[in-house]
């Protein structure tokens, strides 16, 4: 009975069917079961049957060469047959461990370290390690994004035929949404992460940076996140960058499309990537990068009761995005402080807060009040994405309104269609 071997294991009148996993210790069987949680069984009274042999890879190689002359970077022993895979690592959950001493998920791993760590990553392309950053990612900052972007750039221009972003969950759709709007881009550029770390029973790990790989390999040429479609490793979702959002704050399944179904699927057993719908081809764009960011920006949700003085927060910046309620409203009497903000420069862009459905500031008084003020329609953009969108468009786009009321990376949809 070997790590690998698939196994039945009968103890106190239960039975557990799985793959047998190391362990760290001697006084207990870890079992990885059919729908991806790990189980811990007291050897003591246990029965073992081994049911079938060395089924599941544990611990193979994939060496690292580390005499790559890149700053920060390496890679692993090149096969010429396979695609070439850049891993850029941020930190979070993916590349962590708990610290036992304290309880906490610590960032501790680099690029190199989630190829140990994920022996299923060896034999499907060539890859290139890189660390951009090594925080959880509600560390996560601009201009860290400009880092990411500019190392996806140099990454692809070395010959990535695609990449993978290993990034924390928590702000991984700002960083997707940062990097479509900064990027054209000829390949794939996938973000993946871990919603429980490596150590942790049921950890998601292993299948999201699997999946990603695959997904970097497919004609896709797209920013997206791939991430668990359900709570059993079956099936990963790709989400297009600017059209995802974390629905969930611990479930495998977190990521979800707001407003369409997912741009694709990896199968996790097959390995196959279908992509959905319109996309941009591997091969279709130039590769290009527009990185400037204006960081004055700031995001606000209206509430009932809300005091006019909290646009204060805006007084001075460059752009303001708020979060109205339903078409895109906020309580009359904040109008007037809104367009003084505006007269003073500072641009102003109306999202909603409902999850699908998009601005429509015409058909209430309300709304014609904000629309002569100045405010600028998002469309159904995604708060957070437009948040980002604008930082991006005052630095680079020749009319600001124009870019923020034209889909630019899939942000805004010509039309809102609920989908189930």
């Amino acid at each position: 009975m070997n790590p690998g071997d698939r196994v039945r294991v009968d103890r106190a009148d239960r039975s557990y069917e799985g793959v047998l996993l190391p362990s760290s210790t001697d006084e207990q069987l870890v079992v990885k079961l059919e729908g991806g949680y790990n189980v811990g069984i007291d050897r003591e009274g246990a029965a073992v049957d081994v049911l079938e042999e060395d089924v599941y890879e544990i611990g193979g190689s994939a060496s690292v060469d580390e005499s790559d002359d890149k700053e920060g970077g390496s890679s692993v022993e090149f096969d010429e047959e396979l695609p070439t895979i850049a891993l850029i690592s941020t930190g979070g959950t993916i590349a962590s461990t708990v610290d036992y001493r304290t309880g906490a998920v610590t960032a501790q791993f680099d690029a190199e370290d989630v190829l140990r760590a994920v022996p299923d990553l060896a034999g499907r392309a060539n890859y290139r390690g890189r660390v951009v950053a090594n925080i959880l990612s509600e560390n996560m900052e601009p201009p860290i994004w400009v880092e990411l972007a500019e190392a996806v750039r140099e990454e692809i221009e070395a010959g990535a035929d695609g990449v993978v972003v290993m990034h924390g969950t928590d702000t991984m759709q700002y960083s997707a949404s940062a990097l479509a709007f900064m990027l054209e881009t000829p390949v794939p550029i996938v973000f993946t992460g871990s919603q429980r770390s490596a150590d942790r029973p049921s950890s998601d790990n292993v299948m999201n940076a699997v999946c990603a790989v695959e997904a970097a390999k497919s004609d896709c040429a797209e920013v997206t996140v791939c991430m668990h479609a359900s709570e059993s490793d079956d099936v990963c979702a790709l989400h297009r960058g600017t059209r995802v959002r974390k629905n969930h704050t611990s479930r495998r399944d977190a990521f979800e499309t707001v407003g369409a179904e997912p741009l694709g699927e990896v199968d996790y057993s097959s390995e196959s990537v279908t992509i959905r719908g319109d996309y941009q081809q591997r091969g279709e764009a130039e590769l290009a990068l527009e990185d400037a960011l204006e960081t004055e920006v700031e995001l606000l949700k209206f509430t009932p009761g809300m005091d006019p003085a909290f646009l204060d927060v805006a007084e001075g910046s460059e752009g303001l995005v708020l979060e109205g309620t339903g078409l895109g409203h906020v309580h009359t009497d904040l109008i007037p402080r809104i367009e003084e903000l505006i007269e003073d420069g500072t641009t102003v862009v109306m999202t909603s807060q409902c999850l699908e459905g998009r601005i429509c500031d015409r058909v209430y008084d309300t709304g014609r009040d904000l629309l002569e003020a100045g405010v600028i329609e998002a469309g159904d953009t995604l708060p957070g994405t437009a948040k980002v969108k604008l930082m991006w468009a005052l630095e680079n786009a020749d009319s600001v309104p124009e870019a923020m009321e034209t889909s630019l990376a899939g942000e805004l949809q010509e039309r809102s269609t609920p989908w189930e």
